[in-house]
């Protein structure tokens, strides 16, 4: 058991340093593309974040974006909208993972 929580602590920390890494560099190709066509289909989003989560291989995103164009639909239809949004560049992936909000008023 002792040895398990060490592989742990261990991983722990390369992961937090790889994520320190991530938020210090800049963004990659992809990610930088990805929330260009994101900021001109939702213009009045009020937050939006693009991440690599593929190691830098741009096979797998992950979007959060918030904004008033998903008010009054639900997860799924919001989570549409932002597919077909990403519809060529999506071909090109093997996963996206998608998180879409309202902004608190």
């Amino acid at each position: 058991m002792l040895s398990i929580l060490k592989f742990l602590q261990k991983n722990k920390a390369i992961l937090v340093s790889r994520q320190l890494q991530r938020t210090l560099s800049s963004q990659t190709d992809g990610e930088t593309r990805i929330a260009h066509i994101l900021k001109e289909k939702f213009p009045s989003a009020t937050s939006l974040k693009v991440v690599d989560i593929s190691g830098g291989c741009g096979a797998m995103y992950e979007v959060h974006i918030e904004s008033n164009e998903f008010k009054g639909k639900r997860t799924v239809q919001q989570h549409q909208l932002v597919n077909q949004a990403l519809k060529e560049e999506i071909q090109g992936m093997h996963g996206l993972r998608i998180f879409t909000d309202v902004p608190r008023e």
